[in-house]
């Protein structure tokens, strides 16, 4: 299989996310990762889902006002904009980014201790993908663009804490 990163955006990545496609179907449940860089704010990380040094996914972490909306968590991050190019869909790397996702938090974010995220109630297959990467669904409901969202929770601990 290729090898998968997650690595901080950065311009050498941004042709590639500009020509993301989604197929019709998704457009309605995430954000194109062009339309996210355009308006990015100062506390969004923007990462890149690398499969052999080739940009195939993206999404940001988060620690904004949105974030009371899902946890009262200080410590905690959001993760938004998930995307998969179209054409590297069905390959493994999202559920391989999610995989890989506490231990990079660890690395770069040491202070989060847990990942939040919604994902609409007619998503299933971004659901199935979450509960296969570690995250649980808290049970919370909340209103999103296109219609109720679960709320999903993925625990980060320390290397202290796995002992």
């Amino acid at each position: 299989m290729n090898q998968v990163k997650l690595v901080h955006y950065s311009e050498e990545y941004l042709t590639a996310l500009e020509n993301f496609i989604l197929p019709k179907e998704q457009e309605q449940f995430t954000t194109l990762p062009a339309d996210q860089l355009i308006r990015l704010t100062g506390d969004q990380l923007p990462v890149v889902i690398t499969a052999d040094e080739k940009a195939v996914g993206f999404f940001v972490l988060e620690q904004s006002e949105r974030l009371n909306h899902y946890t009262q968590n200080e410590s905690a991050y959001l993760l938004a904009s998930l995307s998969i190019t179209k054409g590297q869909q069905g390959k493994g790397f999202a559920k391989e980014a999610m995989n890989l996702l506490p231990e990079w938090v660890r690395q770069e974010i040491p202070m989060c201790d847990e990942v939040v995220l919604s994902v609409n109630l007619k998503n299933n297959a971004a659901f199935r993908l979450y509960l296969g990467a570690g995250f649980e669904d808290t049970g919370r409901r909340i209103t999103g663009p296109v219609g109720e969202q679960r709320v999903m929770s993925r625990k980060i601990t320390n290397e202290r804490e796995q002992r």
